[in-house]
């Protein structure tokens, strides 16, 4: 509902502050006076195309119009908002502002977040229908009408959404095992020399780590054992062995002859002799041993000769496939896993496709037996709702007319989870002429009325929060008993929503709820319009206005009265 309305150096309006109500509200004024303002306004709140010849004359700055709306928690505007990442609060009002430059720019806002235009006008589709003599919103768009038709049929779509979520799933599985077999003979080749090439390698998991770590121990043993051999030949080896054999013997015979020449046993020369024999065999003896403990040391190192060699060959293999196939050393046994599992799907592909197809074909059905099942449904609260609306055109002075639900049937691959139609409102406006888009055929009146009476039938059938319905001028070119209905109507719709109507009749503004005359005042030098609520006895004296004329005379008030009752 629009809770309020505020204008800022439009046209004619300085400042005006708006406070609406539920319920019919009327909006009266002569002619020129600027009723149009107020809808233009609301406009440009909403959306509507503006250019800079709405900005006031000698306004200081820009034009601005702020529109304030309290939608009910569940309405379809806070799930926009979602969609445009908008802030709001459930529990709190909608404010649509925008504001318009001289030069024709214009500012876009929703709760005081700058946005575009284009939020302004979609939110604007969302809160308010305009019906007139120059435009007609909401009702005119084929897209709203199958909805519209649904909720005046409590058509219900959930079997057919479900059916159709069904068959679009079988379909794309079956449609992944179908590219799978097309892709089947390319790719079984493929799979089949990559799987060949893991088995004959045989992966293990944590292999390149142990491999690497046996290669890193294998080269450090290699050049210790290296550098073993160099002590050993820096030793001698046995050569060194002899050679002190031989020192120590030739010690032992120098000192056997200087015995044997007369020194004595214990003399200077006979024991530096024997001292010398000793040391030579201590080294003799700890030249062995080195030698010995050299030997036992390279013992230690001991390996295959070309183990090193071939764990290198292994690490270089598993590294060299990994780059083939473009994964890690460790992921080769599960992409080994994985291409055993792709060629055994490919080979029972076909088996499981047969399955998928005649699985999509029985879904297939089932949507289409509950789509066509849904049409019917259709086609029935179609005729229901052409014999509702043509029950209202007569009263509205459309009698001659008629109107019609076209239900058709949509091509298969424009089926969706809301059936297979296409929902049309068409009318013909003389008999013998053919059906068309009501926008095509009815003049600009007969469309207002058209619209009214549509409303008119679909009030109260379930179709959700009513937006704020503006009918600008729809009682153009009839009285009498004709405007008579077209305030019944209105009424009527007001019972259950907001309506907003700029009329000339007084049959229509005596059904109001609250009464706005719109007035111009104002000098040589300037022209401004202003909105004034009517009291009980100054809407009297507006109807009366409206009835008489100028002169406003006692039948014409007496008449007032009686309209409004």
């Amino acid at each position: 509902m629009l809770i309020g309305l505020s204008i800022r150096d439009v046209v004619l309006i300085e400042s005006l502050d708006l406070a609406i109500g539920p319920g019919l509200t009327a909006l009266t004024g002569e002619t020129g006076a600027g009723k149009s303002i107020i809808l233009d306004a609301l406009g440009l709140a909403t959306g509507a195309r503006a250019d800079a010849g709405l900005v006031r004359r000698g306004a200081a700055g820009h034009a601005s119009a702020t529109a304030i709306f309290a939608p009910p928690a569940d309405h379809a505007a806070f799930a926009y908002l979602d969609d445009k990442g908008l802030d709001y609060a459930r529990d709190e009002d909608l404010v649509l502002r925008r504001q318009l430059s001289p030069d024709g720019r214009s500012r876009a806002f929703v709760n005081d977040q700058a946005t575009s235009v284009g939020v302004l006008k979609d939110l604007g589709a969302l809160l308010l229908e305009v019906h007139g003599q120059h435009e007609t919103v909401g009702l005119l768009d084929p897209r709203t009408h199958r909805t519209l038709l649904d909720a005046f049929g409590a058509v219900g779509v959930g079997a057919v959404a479900s059916a159709w979520s069904a068959w679009r799933a079988a379909r794309e599985k079956a449609a992944a095992l179908r590219d799978l077999a097309d892709r089947a003979a390319a790719e079984t080749e493929e799979l089949t020399l990559r799987l060949s090439e893991l088995d004959r390698l045989d992966p293990r998991e944590g292999e390149e780590t142990a491999l690497a770590e046996e290669r890193a121990l294998l080269g450090s043993a290699e050049k210790a054992l290296a550098d073993i051999a160099a002590a050993s030949d820096a030793l001698g080896g046995d050569a060194l062995s002899g050679k002190l054999a031989s020192a120590f013997r030739a010690l032992e015979r120098a000192r056997d002859r200087a015995i044997q020449a007369g020194a004595p046993a214990d003399g200077p020369a006979v024991t530096k002799l024997a001292a010398a024999c000793e040391a030579v065999d201590r080294a003799l003896v700890e030249a062995q041993e080195a030698a010995a403990a050299i030997d036992a040391a390279a013992e230690g190192f001991e390996f295959e000769p070309d183990r090193l060699e071939k764990a290198e060959e292994r690490l270089f293999a598993l590294r060299g496939m990994a780059r083939k196939l473009n994964v890690a050393v460790e992921l080769l046994p599960d992409k080994r896993a994985e291409f055993a599992a792709q060629l055994q799907a490919i080979e029972s592909s076909a088996e499981a496709l047969t399955a998928a197809e005649r699985e999509a074909a029985d879904a297939r059905d089932a949507y289409l037996y509950a789509a066509q099942a849904l049409s019917a449904e259709r086609r029935a609260a179609g005729d229901r709702l052409a014999a509702a609306v043509e029950g209202e055109l007569a009263p509205l002075k459309l009698e001659k007319a008629r109107f019609r639900v076209a239900v058709e049937p949509l091509d298969e691959e424009r089926a969706g989870p809301t059936g297979i139609d296409r929902v049309a409102f068409e009318i013909s406006t003389n008999p013998g002429a053919p059906f068309g888009p009501m926008e095509a055929i009815a003049s600009g009146g007969e469309l207002a009325r058209f619209a009214l009476a549509l409303k008119a039938a679909l009030a109260g059938r379930g179709e959700g929060p009513q937006p704020l319905m503006i009918f600008d001028e729809v009682d153009q070119g009839v009285g009498g008993a004709v405007a008579d209905a077209v305030g019944l109507r209105l009424k009527r719709l007001a019972a259950n929503a907001q309506v907003l109507v700029v009329t000339h009749s007084a049959q229509v503004a005596a059904r109001a709820d609250a009464h706005w005359r719109i007035a111009k005042s104002g000098d040589d030098k300037s022209t401004r319009t202003r909105v004034e609520p009517l009291s009980a006895a100054e809407r009297q004296e507006e109807i009366a206005r409206m009835l008489s004329g100028a002169e406003v005379t006692e039948a014409a008030r007496a008449a007032a009265k009686a309209l409004i009752g």
